[in-house]
């Protein structure tokens, strides 16, 4: 267990950039394995979980060559797949478990999907249930968790309605559909992630997106030179670490800025916080630019219904930020955040509490009620990279030193996060 400290700011700014954007890269490497050719990645995020999703791809046969962030994958289409020699091992990432759950669906062979201890706990009936509905035999502890049995087979296209958005489970289908003997139609509840209808379309599958659904026929992928963004996600904390603070300038650049992953920036807004959007431009279809932020002092907001999916991994920072807002923010609708890598609603009320701040939990979200000054403590990192960065931002908003345990998480997303942290504090 790592503990990393870290000191009030005086002042935020400067420039930087983040690691390639972690969706995407799982999505890189998967559709770049289904297709025919060799794809090269350029940008590949430094993740563990992508490092994962790579393993679990090796371990089924495809060459995966990598030097720091440029990969080259040797496709060979799902038919090229072959049985793994042993369980696919796919750390704590629940994307390359449940996206590699809807590939390995339509292949004739019996794989293991297991996790750590941290993702066996995550649950997995939500795919489990299209991809039985599809034909394939999939076996997981108490019905619900990992490990993961699947049998695969000849699937047959369906018609599936999310009961709750997620990315996830949408392409788990959608992987699964390309597979498959007919159309495969996903309908959702609210829009959520479309990284994987973009690149299925950019590699030559035939998509068609109509409002909240989602169509797939059975279709060969070709491969094409990826260039992955920087990831959004990442780039959230360290504008939260400077948006709250008058005076103060961050530039962001080259990050992707995908519609349905900005949801953050609405709320920003929403709040009084200065960001612009400049160079923008797409890059094999995905949406580019450098953002700006300018500190301005913030006002609470009302976060809930369909721009949720749109910043689902942002509202731990989210928090972080309310505390420096004038009033109440309430965050409902955000139930999805008590299963995540931690219960990341009960670990941030909780670190946000030793900390000095004013909150109150939900069974869906969240009160904070600011603005509230900050003292330095030891916080839990309860071991989720997300908690963990977010209280990092908090310990720069808090006066004096706040230790942060569980650190080395950090890795699973951004493992140079606390270097460019430290790179963007400007103690006057």
């Amino acid at each position: 267990m790592k503990e990393v400290r870290v000191r009030g700011a005086v002042e935020i700014g400067g420039e930087v950039r983040v690691p390639g954007d972690k969706s995407i890269s799982h999505r890189a490497l998967i559709l770049g394995a289904l297709a025919h050719g060799e794809t090269e990645v350029r940008g590949l995020s430094p993740a563990a979980d992508v490092e994962s999703t790579a393993r679990c791809l090796r371990a089924l046969g495809v060459e995966i060559s990598r030097v720091e962030d440029r990969a080259v994958v040797t496709g060979v289409g799902p038919e090229g797949l072959s049985p793994p020699g042993g369980s696919l091992h796919c750390g704590n990432s629940g994307t390359t478990m449940r996206l590699l759950a809807g590939v390995l669906a339509g292949r004739p062979f019996v794989a293991v999907l297991v996790g750590d201890e941290s993702l066996s706990r995550r649950p997995m009936r939500r795919i489990i249930e299209p991809l039985s509905r599809m034909g394939a035999e999939i076996v997981a502890r108490d019905g619900d968790f990992p490990p993961l049995r699947i049998r695969g087979g000849r699937l047959r296209g369906i018609r599936y309605e999310l009961p709750v958005a997620s990315a996830q489970v949408k392409s788990t289908v959608l992987l699964a559909g390309l597979q498959a003997i007919g159309e495969t139609e996903v309908v959702e509840p609210a829009p959520s992630r479309d990284h994987t209808e973009r690149m299925l379309s950019y590699l030559g599958a035939q998509v068609e997106v109509d409002g909240l659904k989602v169509r797939i026929a059975p279709n060969e992928l070709r491969a094409h030179p990826i260039e992955v963004p920087g990831d959004f996600s990442s780039a959230a904390f360290l504008i939260a670490a400077c948006a709250a603070r008058p005076r103060c300038a961050l530039l962001v650049r080259d990050v992707g800025v995908n519609p349905t992953r900005t949801g953050f920036l609405d709320v920003l807004r929403e709040m009084g916080a200065d960001v612009a959007l400049q160079n923008e431009r797409e890059v094999n279809g995905e949406p580019v630019a450098d953002l700006l932020v300018r500190g301005r002092e913030l006002r609470a907001a009302e976060v809930g219904g369909e721009i949720v999916p749109r910043l689902i991994d942002e509202l731990p920072v989210l928090f972080v930020l309310a505390t420096q807002a004038e009033g109440t923010t309430v965050v409902r609708d955000a139930r999805e955040l008590r299963v995540k890598e931690s219960d990341r609603i009960a670990a941030m009320a909780e670190n946000l509490r030793r900390l000095g701040a004013d909150v109150e939990e939900l069974p869906d979200g969240m009160e904070v009620r600011g603005p509230c000054r900050l003292r330095g403590a030891r916080l839990s990192g309860f071991r989720d990279h997300r908690v963990v960065m977010a209280c990092a931002v908090a310990g720069l908003y808090a006066s004096g030193e706040t230790a942060i345990e569980d650190a080395e998480w950090v890795a699973v997303s951004f493992p140079g996060f606390f270097r460019v942290l430290e790179g963007i504090r400007r103690d006057g």
